[in-house]
């Protein structure tokens, strides 16, 4: 059989090495320039070769190996490399820049060392972001191989994954995460070439407002003091409905960050999201629980815990157990912290001080922050505190309160500035 002829399936299955030839070459009459490579070990490699002009010498480049990569496959490749050889392109140092190109995961780890760990107090949770949606699909292609659409078929394809826990797959706004992640490597990491993420549209979220509500406080708080619902579990919980105050912080409370002469809890700024020092008012509930547990405890933790970190960890599975007793739907421990919120706009509270409990930062409010006395703000968790708690004598039939409804108050407190 000729060395040049029309490549089939058939006919590229049968050929056999050439004897005392390390190598053979079977040519395309269908496709310039597409060749098949044969060595003596029997392994078959598409290659594109022909004259480059510019240069006066051939250009070689290999394509892949068969059957890995189809005959119209190879087609195709050896029709982009003739239009770039035409175009003036080394091909054969185009190939190898390719080679040597970075790929997303060796990006992302740059990105980790230089970006992420020296700055981001959350970045264990990027890298389980990434291990979890990103690194699979994406963590082996090079750079050049993203572009906007590509991207797009990933993203939509997160919401297809089923969940690990539960019924359904995972939600848009877990995907919007997974992008964000994802652009903000490219921005940090690769900021010579354009976003491939940038035209991506992340999908519609609709801002979650959900929050305990007065007939639900009753059922909560019984199943909260139920003898089944551990000390530690019953403490973290009412710590965290009391302060308002970010998960992460709740659990790893220390009692270096208690002062008990002054009613607070200080928040170091390495600790804090917003990179700022907080000073979290304490109410007399919540010095309560704090007094007794310093008299039971040696840890330097408020809720120590027996795994790596020292502290206790997000309690899940018992605060699911906690809301079936309680018969509630929809409620996560986050919603705790909007609860306290929720609760100090229901009883008054500007949305200054509100801001200020729960520690969020804007420009707007930062210079109004640092002049706030403490006072006006612990008096208002005060009051919301004795309304929740109101509720555990309350009536079941109580009509419930939508965030959505509440109506910004006239601004209660503002005036009590330092």
């Amino acid at each position: 059989m000729s060395n040049k002829f029309n490549f089939t399936d058939n006919k590229i299955r049968t050929i056999q090495p050439i004897a005392d030839q390390k190598r053979g070459y079977h040519y395309d009459t269908k496709t310039a320039g597409l060749r098949l490579q044969v060595t003596a070990s029997g392994t078959k490699s598409f290659q594109f070769q022909a004259w480059d002009a510019k240069r006066g010498r051939p250009a070689t480049r290999t394509l892949g190996k068969y059957p890995a990569i189809s005959i119209n496959k190879a087609r195709e490749l050896a029709l982009r490399a003739m239009t770039a050889l035409s175009d003036g392109v080394d091909i054969e140092n185009e190939a190898q820049r390719l080679r040597d190109e970075d790929t997303l995961n060796t990006v992302f780890e740059r990105w980790l060392d230089q970006f992420a760990i020296p700055h981001k107090k959350s970045w264990s949770e990027d890298v389980r972001r990434y291990d979890l949606y990103i690194k699979k699909p994406l963590g082996n292609k090079r750079v050049s191989w993203f572009s906007a659409a590509k991207i797009r078929t990933w993203h939509n394809k997160i919401t297809t994954i089923p969940k690990q826990r539960g019924e359904g797959t995972i939600t848009q706004s877990t995907a919007n995460r997974a992008l964000a992640l994802l652009s903000t490597v490219f921005n940090q990491s690769l900021p010579e070439i354009p976003n491939p993420c940038r035209s991506v549209k992340k999908f519609h979220e609709e801002s979650r407002d959900r929050f305990l509500q007065p007939d639900e406080l009753k059922r909560f708080f019984e199943a909260l003091h139920h003898d089944d619902t551990p000390e530690t579990l019953r403490d973290y919980i009412l710590i965290s409905l009391f302060t308002g105050a970010r998960r992460a912080n709740n659990l790893s409370m220390m009692w270096n960050e208690i002062s008990f002469e002054r009613g607070a809890w200080i928040i170091p700024a390495k600790k804090s999201k917003n990179g700022s020092t907080m000073v979290v008012p304490l109410v007399e509930e919540a010095l309560e629980i704090l007094q007794k547990r310093k008299q039971q405890t040696r840890s330097v933790f408020v809720f120590p815990g027996p795994g790596k970190t020292g502290h206790y960890l997000e309690p899940k599975r018992a605060w699911k157990t906690l809301i079936t007793r309680a018969n509630l739907q929809d409620i996560r421990l986050h919603d705790l912290r909007r609860t306290m919120g929720s609760w100090q706009t229901m009883t008054g509270a500007s949305s200054t001080i509100v801001g200020k409990t729960l520690g969020h930062k804007s420009p707007e409010a930062t210079a109004v922050y640092a002049r706030l006395n403490l006072d006006p703000v612990r008096a208002s968790m005060a009051v919301a505190v004795k309304a929740m708690l109101a509720n555990q004598l309350a009536s079941e039939k109580i009509e419930p309160i939508r965030e959505c409804e509440l109506q910004p108050p006239k601004k209660r407190y503002d005036t009590d500035l330092a």
